[in-house]
């Protein structure tokens, strides 16, 4: 039996489009508080930031011409970038186990494990670099547990230098690819691991073909965040990156005790630019390899 169809399906008829929302006036003020908090605290001070790059003795673009013309300046940019590199690959190499396991637990045990993963947010970074700095220094406890077991017959140069400022940088920001790594694991639906195994996958098949596909969502979202956040890292390179610098550092040696604010400013505007530049670079290459999705469509 037909069943009895009305409106404009009965008259052979598309259903019709639902219209656009669109915020009344009423919704509409509720956006102005944001609105004017977002304009106040960070679209006109970049603003200032940028205009005051483009001021000094000699207005213009001569400041961004210092930078580029100077080799020194341009080892630090360069330095910088590679060591938000190396932080993102380590923290991921780290994070991925950490969230794959944490994904598969339950019950109580899930809320220790997001408890622990949670517990160095609570904790400032200064404290934490210094923690690292009593770890690794000369005498610290590394270096004497190395001794003590006569494995090494000097101690080991780990702080002031990159080696040790990158290992305190991982390790602040491991919370920040865990947690976009487990989200996306999460939501991993395990009958598609048994159907491939099912199909004669061994695990490391199913691993390469199901599991690391469907998690790539997190390790995108991730590791956009621990790069951006390490291009702007100061505290940690400051105390433990030695006599090689990052951007942060140098932006505050310019503003702060040479006074040179168009430098610091122009400095500050090339970070920010090239920043922009890699994360759509980063966007259009996982929009083609996700089909034409956006990052954001495809998590």
């Amino acid at each position: 039996m037909v069943p009895h169809r009305t409106g404009a399906a009965a008259a052979g008829m598309a259903p019709a489009r639902r219209r656009p929302w669109r915020p009344e006036r009423g919704n509409a003020l509720l956006f102005l508080p944001p609105a004017l908090l977002l304009l106040a605290f960070f679209i006109l001070p970049l603003l200032t930031v940028v205009v005051q790059s483009f001021a000094g003795p000699e207005p213009g673009f001569a400041q961004y011409v210092a930078i580029l013309s100077q080799s020194s300046t341009i080892s630090v940019l360069i330095y910088t970038f590679q060591t938000a590199t190396l932080v993102t690959i380590g923290a991921l190499v780290l994070s991925y186990p950490v969230a794959f396991v944490v994904s598969r637990a339950k019950g109580r045990l899930l809320h220790l494990c997001l408890g622990m993963i949670l517990i160095p947010f609570w904790t400032s970074t200064v404290i934490r670099t210094y923690a690292w700095i009593v770890i690794l220094q000369r005498r610290g406890v590394l270096n004497e547990f190395l001794l003590g077991m006569d494995w090494i017959e000097r101690p080991l140069r780990l702080t002031s230098n990159g080696l040790g400022m990158q290992i305190a940088m991982i390790h602040i920001m491991l919370p920040f690819m865990i947690l976009p790594l487990l989200s996306t694991m999460r939501g991993i639906d395990g009958t598609l691991l048994r159907a491939a195994a099912v199909m004669g996958a061994n695990p490391f098949r199913q691993f390469l073909s199901v599991y690391l596909p469907l998690s790539l969502p997190g390790v995108s979202a991730g590791c956009v965040l621990v790069f951006i956040s390490s291009l702007g890292f100061y505290i940690t390179p400051a105390l433990l990156g030695g006599q090689k610098t990052m951007v942060a550092v140098l932006i505050e040696q310019q503003a702060s005790r040479l006074l040179n604010w168009p430098l610091a400013s122009a400095l500050a505007t090339l970070l920010l630019v090239l920043t922009c530049l890699l994360f759509m670079l980063y966007e259009r290459t996982m929009r083609y390899a996700a089909g034409g999705r956006s990052v954001g469509e495809a998590a």
